[in-house]
């Protein structure tokens, strides 16, 4: 997912034109930065990292298309994040700042009504062509008016565009918005060359390699097997202090496989040469081989302070069965973690107790002080539990607790109109019975399987029919754009400050856009509210407080039945590949890893 944060004066400014307009080589949360204008390279890349060699990583599922903004088709998303460049960077261990790509400085004004990027000459395509203004302007233009739907709302609050000359744009927000974070979000835009275009429709899927500015152009591939890709060696930016110690492999392919388990065998017959390992029981028995006893195979867990990634099980609340509560919750109550983390994770997990888990901005306890402050003015549309009742997950750590949680579930049926008949939950006005299909994509393989097995049998105890249904990853994908599922298993990344991208995720304006990541199809008043006072606040802790309310609310309404995520990223690699050891918690960032010379 998108890095997103909120836009105020930034610190190390440069002269001022006019009035408010400001130009600096940053844009800021807050005011200030990490790094100052003096900075050569990040804190968690080696900026001596030896260049060459080859890399194959594994990928999942399959593509018929290169470009991932368009609703058509299956994208290979991997071909945008190194053929395209953006105009600005947000590193990982500054994720509220915005540094210069692209865009070598930064036009912003106090009253946040607009920004400026002004280009860097240097910045050219792969042809050697320089990147243009209209290249900025072509970009925003496919992706607002051909792009996937969501774009028309992720940048919704854009009035218009103009060109100030061939390496100046401007673009201009709308009067009524409030959105602080818009300058962040449209710096990291990724500019498409508007030639490229000229004799092809930007909303139609296409295998055809496009014209970009970034690291790597593509060498060859076979749609659904594989995508090579060679260094450019006259790459514009190599230099730059926010490219150093990035992109050192002089190849990178990516082979495509349908089973995350088959990449084991993968790994160890050098197929492949790093792999995440996603499955508990694999970290800890699979890897009892003479490839890992010898050090040919390298397994590492690298800790991070990235926010967990959200995986869960979402409810389709478009559907006539899940628009009660009481329902969804009663369905939560049946999933047993417990008994999964300790039998299945061998207690390498832990429980997601938030939509923002690892944010420091989880609600905990009963709310006070400004979240206090600001459920209180929608008191009448919320919960009475938001209010008495702590977020927790419901604990299945002893037979009692299981069936104790089971027969709170089969009052919340009872209460939402359902009782047993002939031992199935069914709903007494009109008979219908309670059966639910729960969706994953075949790239999880037979994983999710162990878990489904008990949270099917503690449904069945209190009379629902639960089927679990494995499918093909592209199919999978086209039926979640469709919204054509009951419950799917999900997972999405969490931005380190939630922004305007949980206008996509939870919002209104996105619950009925084809192909939006509002799977669940929310459409409730106080989250569309709590969404826009924390892209609108001003104050960190005005901001923390809306993301926190925000975050107890939907908890409240049970869109979700949160899963586990790991402390830590388990990577298994061959030993000829090296990472930078510091002391920041960056996790995996494969991009910043070297073949040893």
């Amino acid at each position: 997912m998108k890095v997103i944060a909120f836009f105020i004066c930034c610190f190390f400014c440069f002269p001022v034109l006019g009035a408010n307009l400001v130009v600096s080589d940053h844009i800021a949360l807050y005011g200030e930065a990490k790094y100052d204008t003096t900075f050569s390279h990040f804190d968690y890349v080696n900026p001596q990292a030896p260049k060459g060699g080859k890399v194959v990583f594994p990928e999942y599922g399959g593509f018929d298309s290169f470009n991932p903004y368009i609703f058509k088709g299956i994208a290979a998303g991997e071909v945008a994040n190194l053929m395209l460049d953006s105009l600005g960077i947000v590193p990982v261990d500054d994720p509220s700042t915005v540094y210069p790509l692209l865009a070598k400085k930064f036009e912003t004004d106090a009253q946040n009504t607009m920004v400026g990027f002004i280009l860097d000459e240097k910045a050219k395509f792969s042809d050697g062509t320089p990147v243009l203004a209209d290249d900025v302007l072509f970009t925003f233009k496919a992706l607002t008016e051909k792009g996937a739907p969501i774009y028309k709302v992720y940048y919704g609050d854009v009035e218009k565009v103009e060109k100030i000359n061939d390496r100046h744009v401007r673009f201009y927000f709308k009067k009524d918005s409030h959105n602080k974070e818009l300058p962040l979000i449209l710096a990291q835009m990724k500019i498409y060359a508007a030639k490229d275009f000229k004799d092809y429709d930007f909303a139609e899927p296409s295998l055809r390699p496009p014209l970009g500015s970034g690291p790597y152009m593509m060498e060859k591939f076979a749609p659904g097997k594989y995508i090579s890709f060679r260094l450019n060696p006259n790459y514009w930016a190599k230099d730059l202090p926010t490219r150093k110690g990035f992109f050192n492999f002089d190849q990178v392919r990516y082979d495509y496989y349908q089973d995350t388990t088959v990449t084991l065998q993968a790994l160890f017959s050098g197929n492949i040469d790093v792999r995440e390992e996603y499955i508990a029981k694999i970290w800890v028995t699979g890897y009892d081989n003479n490839k890992v006893k010898s050090g040919e195979i390298i397994k590492a867990d690298l800790p991070h302070s990235q926010p967990a990634v959200l995986q869960y099980f979402g409810f389709n609340t478009r559907l006539d069965k899940f628009k009660d509560r009481r329902v969804r919750k009663a369905i939560g109550l049946a999933f047993n973690f417990d008994w999964a983390n300790e039998k299945l994770f061998y207690n390498q997990y832990r429980r997601l107790n938030s939509y923002f888990t690892n944010t420091g901005m989880e609600a905990q306890g009963l709310p006070s002080g400004k979240e206090l402050a600001l459920l209180q003015k929608y008191r009448n549309n919320l919960s009475p539990e938001v209010f008495t009742k702590a977020p927790e997950l419901p604990s299945h750590k002893t037979p009692q607790e299981t069936r104790n949680n089971l027969k709170e579930a089969v009052k919340l049926l009872q209460e939402a109109g359902y009782d047993f008949v002939n031992g199935k939950m069914t709903r007494i006005k009109d008979g219908e019975v309670l059966e639910i299909e729960i969706l994953s994509n075949s790239a999880n393989g037979s994983s999710f399987t162990r878990v489904m097995l008990p949270f099917i049998e503690n449904l069945r105890k209190i009379g629902i029919k639960a089927t679990f249904r494995n499918i093909e990853t592209n199919i999978f994908k086209n039926r979640l754009d469709h919204f054509d599922f009951e419950i799917a298993i999900l997972a999405m990344g969490v931005s380190s400050l939630p922004g305007n991208e949980q206008k996509e995720l939870w919002s209104s304006a996105s619950a009925d856009v084809r192909g939006s990541y509002n799977f669940m199809g929310i459409k409730n008043p106080v989250v569309d509210a709590l969404i826009s006072g924390l892209i609108s606040a001003k104050k960190k802790d005005d901001f923390a407080a809306y993301v926190t309310a925000l975050d107890r609310v939907l908890l409240s309404e049970y869109y979700i039945i949160p899963q586990w995520y790991a402390p830590s990223k388990r990577v298994a690699f061959n030993k000829r590949l090296d990472y930078p050891k510091t002391s920041i918690k960056a996790g995996f960032e494969p991009f910043t890893w070297w073949v040893k010379p």
